[in-house]
């Protein structure tokens, strides 16, 4: 979502980064290239015009003028207001000191909100180690309460439901009474939505915050919908007063203006975001580091929490073994490709690396290659992988064919995989390969 955003944005400080001196018209020229991106990126206008102002007054300092660098403090501090702008250091939810914790989601439909609530659910799960419990309350939107079942379980999360025949209300009182008596750790309240905001659904949404009280009231907010999701947000705000947004669809490929303006606008912060469309891409929203992916400074936090999930300790320490006796195979590079994988997009963690986001600009890493390269190498037998030197020329056609690849694919990458092997023994003798042997990958 925010590639382009983020193109335009370095474009327009990469004259600055460069100076030695700067003077008020290159500022100036800084801040309205800064000012086109942001309303190209669909900003609220009064949100770009505040921002820029406020980038302007501190880069006109004394301090950032006469510094050594003032490129770079002018870089500093557009990544300080961008990070103001999304909401300052991130915040989670509030968890109930004893006893049960109730959130309640609101939305439009088609903002994603019932999917949502079965990504915090497994979120809080994960993350915090909760049992949590679903209730099913949006009684209106054909299939819900089967949808929020279906995903709901798929979380790993208690679903209370009654159909759709009772008065939503009533459903959660109900739910919550056996949540309580059932001693979850959270329950998460799943409300009707509709297509546009309206009385009813505000009356609705009002007499169910009543019935349970929620720690938090979270506002599920389809960032593909640009300023619309800011102006309903803005109306949420001054009816339901919600805590906190939960932007859905960060995926996409829209400008990334609602992301950008809502705290701004509402007051109220992004506590989430999903990034995609299985129940793992959901992850809380920092915009110091959002703004630092944007900025192309990378999200050096961000890559470590996902490696940490990924790799295990004892495994790690067994690698580094294998390596060291030069016993790596591609059994082990197997295991290797899928901790990558599940660390989320290659194209995405890469972009997390200082330095290496902006060299890729829009490029797509295509993550289908590396299901070529799993397909070769689970066609090859145990002792083919464990001994890769015994591949001859009808070993080599046995494997393209059974992982619908070519001969050439399956020699590229046995050549590729000895070259690694190579380096590997350099570096466990104690040599670091030179630069142009990595680039050629020898």
């Amino acid at each position: 979502m925010f590639d382009t955003l983020s193109e335009r944005l370095q474009a327009a400080l990469s004259d600055v980064r460069s100076r030695g001196q700067l003077s008020e018209d290159d500022i100036d020229k800084a801040m309205r290239a800064i000012r086109l991106a942001l309303l190209e990126a669909d900003v609220n206008f009064q949100v770009v015009k505040r921002f820029t102002a406020a980038v302007k007054e501190r880069a006109l300092g004394a301090d950032v003028l006469r510094s050594l660098n003032p490129g770079q403090q002018v870089v500093k501090i557009v990544n300080d207001e961008l990070t103001a702008l999304m909401g300052g250091s991130g915040r989670d939810l509030v968890f109930a000191a004893r006893g049960l914790t109730v959130i309640l989601m609101a939305g439009l439909q088609g903002s994603g909100k019932t999917t949502a609530c079965a990504k915090l659910a497994r979120h809080l799960r994960e993350e915090h180690k909760k049992d949590v419990a679903l209730a099913a309350c949006d009684v209106y939107r054909p299939a819900a309460v089967d949808q929020l079942v279906k995903v709901g379980r798929q979380a790993g999360a208690t679903v209370y439901e009654q159909g759709t025949g009772r008065d939503p209300v009533d459903i959660a009182e109900w739910a919550l009474g056996r949540a309580k008596a059932e001693s979850r750790d959270v329950l998460i309240v799943d409300t009707s939505g509709r297509l546009h905001i309206d009385a009813e659904l505000m009356e609705e949404l009002a007499n169910i915050k009543k019935r349970t009280k929620p720690h938090d009231v979270l506002l599920v907010v389809d960032a593909m919908t640009g300023q619309d999701a800011v102006n309903v947000a803005e109306q949420f705000a001054d009816t339901a007063n919600f805590d906190g947004v939960v932007l859905t669809k960060l995926d996409g490929d829209a400008r990334g203006g609602a992301a950008l303006s809502v705290k701004a606008v509402t007051g109220k912060p992004i506590l989430y975001a999903s990034t995609g469309e299985k129940l793992d891409a959901f992850e809380r929203f920092h915009p110091d580091r959002m703004a630092q992916r944007i900025l192309g400074m990378g999200d050096v936090m961000t890559l470590g929490e996902k490696a940490e999930k990924q790799f295990d300790e004892k495994q790690a320490v067994e690698l580094e073994r294998k390596i060291r006796r030069q016993e790596f195979t591609f059994d082990d590079f197997l295991d290797q490709l899928h901790q990558i994988r599940g660390m989320g997009p290659l194209t995405g963690i890469l972009k997390m690396i200082p330095g290496l986001g902006s060299q890729l600009g829009n490029m797509r890493i295509d993550d289908r290659e590396l299901d070529r390269v799993q397909a070769i190498i689970t066609s090859m037998t145990p002792e083919e992988r464990a001994n890769p030197s015994i591949l001859n020329g009808s070993r080599r056609r046995r494997i393209a064919q059974g992982s619908g690849t070519t001969v050439n694919a399956v020699n590229q990458l046995v050549k590729q995989f000895s070259q690694m092997q190579k380096m590997m023994r350099q570096v466990a003798q104690g040599k670091m390969p030179s630069l142009s042997q990595l680039a050629r990958g020898r």
